[in-house]
């Protein structure tokens, strides 16, 4: 019998937006098999669609930008990969990370913000670009960090040019220390970041609602052992503090060294930095989540434009 892991889970909720309980039902029944599932699931009528085909996440560029002690992250939409490797393309969304340094973070200020090259508001030379390029582009998202006293680390993921790429990570860390040893320690935090996508830096900081979902679900999953109350109590408590352990990044284990924890590796890095070390905040954009967009049929497109 194949282990249904929560990754497979998470696969064919994503493939066919079903819930949670109906994916794993539906990879059991089909000994875990990606394919079958998804069938299983739409001729019991429950995927929402077959995501798998006919759509595609945006593309564009995710940047990163620090000046100091801030940083922020920004993504810019393009409706191509072609346009995203585009020398012009990627200038314009470099410059739009070293602007927004200079603002709160927000969508609006950066995009209200003049960018230097213009004379013009970072969305009138967007605008510009659009024309120039011909091809939608949007600021879609923008995040800022700073801290009093320390370094806010910076990370882009298999960067396709300095300070650009798929994914980028910022990781705020307060710390009277050494300037230089907190952003090597910050820097592979946020390379855990990237790799581990957590909800929260302490498990007190999980959304309430994030965690009172999954609580409902190990109740269910327990109830179906068909043990007491008093054991199914135990139970679900036992798995929740797996799931804080899990999502939570302080807890996790460091994909640097699994032998230790995020909170315990920061505590050794004290060591070298030279005084206490604490994470104020993060940020992980990664290009295109929870955009998807339709992919066009284009031999269709071409037969349909030969009709006049």
């Amino acid at each position: 019998m194949t282990e249904i892991t929560a990754a497979m889970v998470k696969e064919l909720r994503e493939k066919t937006g079903a819930g949670m309980m109906d994916c794993k039902k539906a990879l059991a029944e089909t000994n875990g098999d990606m394919e079958a599932a998804i069938d299983w699931l739409r001729a019991k009528g429950i995927a929402k669609a077959d995501k798998k085909s006919g759509r595609t996440a945006a593309e564009g560029l995710v940047g990163v930008a620090s000046q100091g002690t801030k940083a922020v992250v920004v993504e810019v939409n393009s409706e191509t990969d072609f346009v995203a490797r585009n020398d012009a393309f990627q200038d314009l969304v470099r410059g739009i990370a070293k602007v927004a340094v200079s603002t709160n973070g927000s969508v609006e200020a950066v995009a209200a913000a003049t960018y230097p090259a213009s004379g013009k508001s970072v969305a009138d030379t967007i605008k510009d670009a659009i024309a120039t390029i011909g091809e939608n582009m949007n600021l879609r998202r923008s995040t800022a960090l700073s801290v009093e006293d320390g370094v806010v680390a910076t990370y882009i993921h298999n960067a396709v040019s300095d300070g650009l790429g798929k994914l980028g990570v910022l990781v705020a860390l307060k710390s009277t220390g050494n300037k230089e040893a907190l952003n090597a320690i910050g820097r592979q935090i946020a390379m855990h970041i990237a790799a581990t996508s957590p909800l929260a830096i302490r498990p007190e900081e999980v959304d309430a609602a994030v965690a009172e979902r999954e609580r409902n679900v190990f109740i269910e999953q327990s109830r179906a052992s068909g043990k007491p109350d008093n054991i199914i109590e135990k139970m679900v408590e036992g798995r929740m503090r797996k799931f804080f352990e899990e999502v939570a990044l302080v807890s996790q284990a460091f994909v640097i060294n699994p032998d230790l924890t995020v909170g315990a590796a920061l505590k050794e890095a004290e060591k070298t930095v030279g005084a206490p070390i604490e994470i104020t905040g993060m940020a992980r954009l990664l290009l295109g989540e929870g955009v998807e967009k339709e992919e066009t049929d284009f031999a269709a497109e071409v037969a349909a434009a030969a009709k006049g």
